[in-house]
Formats: C-alpha cells, structure tokens, sequence
C-alpha cells in the first residue's frame, strides 16, 4: 500500500527515506515540513485510507531524530550518519547482560556470544560514524571482562597462582589474591590492568569493539 505514498512524495519533489512503515521527509524549513505533514497525513488517510499515529508523526530538525536506529548529525555542511542515543543504551544493556558477573557463562560460551553479538550489531551499524564513541565503550567493556575473570578466580589460592603465571611479582600477587575490595573495583586496579592487559585479552579470543568494527567497515 504504502508504494502508492513513494510515487506521491516523488510527484511532488520531496527527498525522503522509507523502511516499511517507517518513513522519513525532509524539507528546507519547518513551515514547510509542517504543511507537508498536514498534506501527506490527508493523503495516507483519505486516499490510502490507512491510519496515522499522529503521536509519532512529528516534525523536527534532522539532527537527533531517529531513522531505524540511527541518526543523523551535520559535519562541514554534510549530513551524515550517526548510531541513536537509544541504540547505544540498548547496545550497552546487552553487552552488560553479557558480560555479567553471575550469568552462568563460561569462558568460551561468553567469547562465543559475545562474538556473534557484537559482529551482528557492528555489521547492522556499521554506516554510521561511531569510531570515537567505540573506543571509550571499549575501554568500560574491557573492565566488565576483567571483572568476569576476577569473579572466576573465587579462591586466594587461585587468584594467587592466575597473578603469577601473567607476570606479577609473588609479593604484590599474595596482597591482591586476599583483598576484599569489590569486583569492579578490582577490574580497573593497575594489577589486573597488568595482569590481563589488552594483548593477553586479545590472545584470549575475547572480541574488542574497535577491532571488529575495523574488520566491518575494511
């Protein structure tokens, strides 16, 4: 049905976007995207005689609106595409879920669905300018896995031997095995920052953010 909309928005000039029901107008000025609202809203209604979600039907400035989870924002006159505010939240939910500290998961099970996830979300995405927004998300979700390896070296015993065999001297090893501090707060100690550095994460097959994305976007 909503075909009949494209050759109507196309008869009368206008630039526009659509994905199924979702569908995106641009106009030079508000008071012309506000009579094109109107007129296109008349037109779905008493010719397509589809109803309209008036709610979600608005009218503002490109930047910042939504477009099947992405956004857009200007750089040098250029419009160009961004990940949603909303699209990131839900991304970093998910990671959250993933990588929490009492989910059950195994090393392997993790690394595995923590691959598919992050590949399949980067891949979706992977229009959109987010480099720099990736490498600060990198670095929260590096903690988060230092956090899970931590958590599963419950014992001193184990923690103690883990610390030595990735380099840490037996003194400062022994002192951090028997420390009471949080999980999180351990994750970004200089010890475990040491001890399970990026290239040793990297060895692990734990998949970084910006080294998929790299591979996505090459």
């Amino acid at each position: 049905m909503l075909n009949e909309l494209d050759k109507e928005l196309e008869r009368r000039g206008h630039p526009f976007v659509r994905y199924a029901d979702d569908c995106l107008v641009f106009c030079k000025s508000r008071r012309s995207a506000e009579r094109t609202k109107e007129s296109i809203i008349r037109f779905i209604e008493e010719v397509l005689y589809l109803r309209v979600n008036k709610e979600k039907t608005i009218v503002g400035y490109v930047r910042g609106m939504k477009f099947l989870g992405y956004s857009f924002y200007i750089h040098s006159w250029e419009c160009r595409l961004n990940v949603h505010p909303r699209s990131y939240a839900k991304f970093k939910t998910r990671l959250k879920e993933l990588t929490g500290r009492s989910n059950g998961m195994g090393y392997e099970k993790r690394k595995t669905s923590l691959g598919l996830f992050i590949r399949g979300w980067l891949e979706y995405f992977k229009l959109a300018d987010m480099k720099s927004r990736l490498q600060t998300l990198d670095e929260w979700y590096r903690r988060r896995l230092r956090m899970c390896i931590w958590k599963c070296w419950k014992k001193t015993k184990t923690r103690f031997n883990n610390l030595c065999k990735c380099g840490i001297d037996k003194g400062k090893a022994w002192e951090w095995a028997n420390t009471r501090k949080g999980y999180w707060h351990i994750a970004d100690s200089f010890i475990l920052h040491r001890a399970l550095n990026n290239d040793l994460l990297r060895r692990a097959k734990y998949p970084f953010l910006l080294d998929c994305y790299r591979k996505v976007v090459s």
